[in-house]
């Protein structure tokens, strides 16, 4: 168990999970979505980047495993990411520590790192609300409600709130307020998006961005995206009895010692080709021969 505990929160890894913990201080995003169990086969990578004060330690996931990430796509300020934890000085040892694990589980079960057809993740628990400017947003799992304020157009307040059920949601987008531009969060209907601006969208929120806990929209359009209808998938076929097991819940119960085996194998060869230095191969291999 490789773990780090900061004022911004605790990570730890026990080999198959990278577990998060926010602190009691954080950005409402981080807060309210609380805690998060990552498995191995949704992270891409893991870096620790020092500074003057000690250092930030980011984890990259694969791009589609977390609703929150294919929400925000990419707008969320590093102080609502919660992939990202602030290290102080005294814990950098530490967090190239948890740096070295994570990368070397991800290298012995070679975890790929490009994207997922699925959600990894299981989003915001329900029920989640969110929002604020002249509005707010909640959702139970079954139904989106917008509720407005004195701040919100008659053309919203006029017809009072809104419900909408998840059967008739069609795509959710959300946009932060950035500069003098005011952000929102939108509801399509039918399959097409409304041509009105979100401050006059009965199906919207006109966010202003005068307060972090407006970021929480974000958190009510990932819930709505992970359980949002979509056409089944076919059956996955079986795959080649030669490919490569994500991580160690996918290999056949019994057989964690040939699988094990089999990585100290693959790691020879990526050394003979080149691929792994000294200290890379040394540290893989030690890591495996633990597990055995």
């Amino acid at each position: 168990m490789a773990d780090i505990i900061s004022r911004d929160g605790t990570w730890s890894f026990d080999g198959d999970t990278v577990r998060i913990v926010p602190g009691s201080k954080v950005h409402p995003v981080r807060q309210d979505l609380g805690e998060l169990a990552v498995p191995l086969a949704a992270v891409a990578g893991v870096a620790f980047e020092p500074d003057r004060k000690g250092g930030r330690l980011r984890l990259r996931l694969r791009t589609g495993a977390c609703p929150v990430l294919r929400a925000a796509d990419g707008r969320l300020k590093d102080a609502a990411d919660p992939y990202q934890l602030t290290v102080e000085k005294d814990r950098t040892g530490v967090a190239e520590y948890l740096v070295d694990e994570i990368r070397n589980a991800l290298l012995i079960e070679q975890v790929p790192d490009g994207p997922v057809d699925r959600f990894l993740l299981p989003g915001p628990s329900v029920p989640v609300s969110g929002g604020g400017g002249d509005g707010t947003a909640s959702f139970d799992g079954e139904t989106v409600r917008l509720t407005w304020n004195w701040k919100a157009e008659e053309s919203k307040t006029g017809s009072g709130a809104v419900t909408l059920p998840l059967a008739e949601v069609t795509g959710v987008r959300w946009m932060p307020a950035i500069g003098l531009e005011n952000g929102s969060l939108r509801f399509d209907r039918g399959g097409t998006a409304s041509a009105a601006p979100p401050k006059f969208d009965p199906y919207s929120l006109d966010l202003w961005g005068l307060s972090k806990r407006e970021y929480t929209a974000v958190l009510v359009a990932a819930a709505v995206l992970v359980r949002m209808p979509v056409p089944a998938a076919p059956p996955e076929a079986a795959p080649p009895e030669d490919a490569p097991a994500l991580g160690r819940a996918s290999a056949p119960p019994g057989d964690d010692h040939d699988v094990l085996l089999r990585r100290l194998r693959e790691l020879g060869d990526l050394y003979e080709a080149g691929i792994l230095t000294d200290e890379e191969f040394a540290t893989a291999k030690g890591a495996v021969l633990k597990r055995l």
